[in-house]
């Protein structure tokens, strides 16, 4: 190549990566798109336009929702994976995000090499609720119980493969219990069938809860997650009540398609920061049973990989077959 034209590539090789690295400087210079793989009013969706809305006023530009539910939020994962890595397409999901490389045969996306994790935002720990009527009191009872009469004891479900499923399987499996899952079509069927008494526990986000909770008419024997609930500080964990491995996490957290410029995605964790620090966001996220819950991009990155590996082993044990 002569000299002249190879000094000329160089220069446009330059200009072009010093537009790239201010254009990343001037980041954002309108508005970002959010993907939230599930319908309008799901926790998922509350939460995302909670961040969004104080995303929004700190960084000068809209954060516009952008809700496209269905197929067990796979919809959504594909859009954002197949979206140009420019921080102007981002996505707000659940650890569903987590769950679909085991309960689907074939994904039209790597839920590993396709996104770049930006933090987690918050998570929502499950209480474990039972009637009084049941008069168990502890998890441990609830546990003797379930090991005096296998396959007699249930539990209920906001569906197979849900969180709320996931959470009692492992609960299971640690606890060394027969129990017999009964799923309903969502959170308000399940906690009416166990306040009546016919279904005996339920792991139930706390948010839906919590009213019959403080009025004693759920007993919350523990909650799910690694650590206690901030809505529930007297709760302890289901570990904490005598049954180690059995924590679930479930959590929302936000991410971009891969290969978006690290500057872009750190400005995303610093913000997404920012906005939980605010009392708004905390007095929003109390009301809802959920914990504020952040990492650095790597750590989530990683957490992610290896929750891919754990729920695999779980809905296997769970004895859910992938779906096309």
């Amino acid at each position: 190549m002569p000299i002249q034209r190879r000094s000329a590539l160089l220069a446009f090789i330059a200009l072009g990566t010093a537009f790239g690295a201010a254009a990343e400087a001037n980041y954002p210079t309108k508005p970002i798109r959010v993907i939230v793989p599930f319908a309008a009013g799901s926790t998922t969706d509350i939460i995302a336009r909670a961040i969004a809305d104080k995303m929004s006023t700190s960084m000068g530009q809209t954060l516009v929702i952008d809700n496209r539910a269905g197929a067990s939020g796979t919809i959504g994962q594909q859009a954002v994976a197949t979206a140009a890595p420019d921080g102007y397409t981002i996505m707000i999901h659940s650890s569903s995000h987590t769950v679909s490389p085991s309960t689907f045969a074939k994904l039209p996306f790597d839920t590993v090499a396709d996104f770049a994790g930006v933090t987690p935002i918050s998570s929502l720990p499950n209480a474990l609720v039972i009637s009084p009527s049941k008069n168990i009191k502890t998890l441990k009872e609830l546990v003797a119980t379930a090991k005096a009469k296998p396959g007699t004891v249930n539990f209920a479900s906001a569906g197979q493969g849900s969180a709320t499923h996931l959470n009692a399987e492992k609960f299971k499996m640690a606890a060394g219990i027969d129990a017999v899952n009964i799923p309903f079509k969502g959170s308000a069927d399940a906690v009416t069938e166990v306040l009546s008494g016919r279904v005996d526990y339920y792991f139930s986000p706390i948010a839906p809860v919590i009213g019959q909770i403080k009025e004693g008419q759920l007993l919350a024997l523990a909650v799910g997650s690694p650590k206690r609930a901030a809505a529930l500080p007297d709760v302890p964990t289901t570990a904490e009540a005598g049954v180690p491995g059995s924590e679930f996490n479930f959590w929302i957290g936000m991410m971009a398609p891969a290969k978006t410029p690290r500057e872009i995605v750190d400005r995303l964790n610093a913000e997404v920061v920012k906005a939980l620090a605010t009392p708004e966001v905390k007095e929003r996220f109390l009301k809802l049973g959920a914990d504020a819950w952040t990492l650095k991009p790597a750590q989530f990155d990683a957490y992610i990989k290896d929750e891919i590996a754990s729920n695999a082993t779980l809905v296997k044990a769970a004895g859910l077959a992938p779906t096309n």
